[in-house]
């Protein structure tokens, strides 16, 4: 049985979209690895960015695609 995901409200699928690519475009990778990144070998996805999106989404590009890298490392999903 897989990961229960987080229901989500339109904008916040959108916003999950924005951030998965944002960082699929940092790394240099495509966005079907970011989203195994941040919602199979993590929960950043389902434990971070969805219940954070009313803060996160208020923020710009550079500091969302800095802020989940630097989360992605603290938790060993990249290095």
């Amino acid at each position: 049985m897989g990961k229960k995901r987080t229901e989500m409200t339109p904008e916040q699928s959108f916003f999950a979209v924005f951030c998965i690519e944002a960082v699929a475009e940092a790394l240099g990778t495509t966005g079907d690895k970011v989203y195994e990144m941040l919602a199979e070998d993590s929960d950043i996805l389902d434990g971070y960015v969805i219940p954070f999106y009313d803060v996160l989404h208020t923020q710009g590009k550079e500091w969302v695609v800095s802020d989940l890298l630097g989360l992605m490392t603290k938790r060993g999903v990249i290095q």
